[in-house]
Parts: C-alpha cells; sequence; structure tokens
C-alpha cells in the first residue's frame, strides 16, 4: 500500500511540556485508498480483526538521529510478520509522542496501555488498540532502547 493512502493525526501529547492533567496520548490513522486492501492486512488468520496483541507498532529512522530526522512508523501483524501500514513520520513529531506515552504510563501505570492507536477507513473507525510497546530502530536495522518505549518486565 501506498504511504501517501495514510494520514497521521496525534491527540493528548502537550499535556507533557505544559505540564497540565496527563490523558492517554492517541494516534489516529485515516486511510484513504482501496478498502479491501487495509481490511485484509488487518484479518488475521482466523478471518477477524486483529486485536491489539496481534499487532506490533515501531518506528525506523532513515538517516542519523539528527533535528532533521525523518523515519517511517509501521503497524505490523505480529503473527506474520508483515506490515499492516506504514507512513513517513519526523522522528521529532515520534519522539515527542513516546515520550508523553512514557509520562502516561508513570502517572497511570495500571492502564490497559499508554497510549491508543485508532485506525480510520473512510471516515469511520475501523479498529482501535491499546498498547504499551512503540519500538524505534535506527538506520541500521538496531533497536534504540533509550528512544522506545518498552514496559518492565518485557524482554525483547
Amino acid at each position: 500500500m501506498r504511504r501517501d493512502y495514510f494520514t497521521l493525526e496525534v491527540s493528548n501529547i502537550d499535556w507533557v511540556e505544559d505540564d497540565r492533567e496527563p490523558a492517554k496520548p492517541t494516534v489516529r490513522i485515516d486511510f484513504e485508498g482501496p478498502a479491501t486492501t487495509l481490511r485484509e492486512r488487518l484479518t488475521g488468520i482466523d478471518d477477524e480483526l486483529l486485536d491489539a496483541e496481534e499487532t506490533d507498532v515501531a518506528f525506523r529512522l532513515q538517516g542519523p538521529l539528527d533535528s532533521d530526522a525523518a523515519g517511517v512508523v509501521s503497524v505490523t501483524n505480529r503473527i506474520t510478520g508483515d506490515f499492516v501500514l506504514e507512513l513517513n513520520e519526523d522522528a521529532d513529531d515520534v519522539l515527542k509522542f513516546i515520550r508523553a506515552a512514557r509520562r502516561y504510563g508513570e502517572h497511570d501505570p495500571d492502564s490497559d496501555g499508554r497510549y491508543e492507536v485508532r485506525i480510520r477507513l473512510d471516515g469511520d473507525e475501523l479498529v482501535a488498540y491499546d498498547k504499551r510497546t512503540f519500538l524505534v530502530y535506527n538506520d541500521e536495522g538496531n533497536l534504540l532502547r533509550n528512544h522506545s518505549l518498552i514496559p518492565s518486565g518485557v524482554e525483547l
């Protein structure tokens, strides 16, 4: 699927810098392409839509991590390893989102997730996931643990 079929919008992240009441960071991904393609990629082997435990969210840098760094946000099917979707984003924006999710988890450690992913198709919500992990990789494919969101007790 083409990356330009997707638009990403985040909310509930500015509270970190403004020192306001914490709110769960949310990323909304709108899809404006062939509906059957997205549905197929979001469908598991049981012909049901994938749930949160069957997906992974990651960000891989396309170059060195500096002020102009860019990369690719991806949602993958954890069972098959196939990409569900990919889209280009600025590293600063993604890392700001991860910092907000980390702080939210510190504020509410019993929460089901540290952030939420909502994928919409033609303006209607298709899936919503509460997530606890967001992995960040450098341009060589190495995990950047200090930039990633990894819950305690998770072994990678």
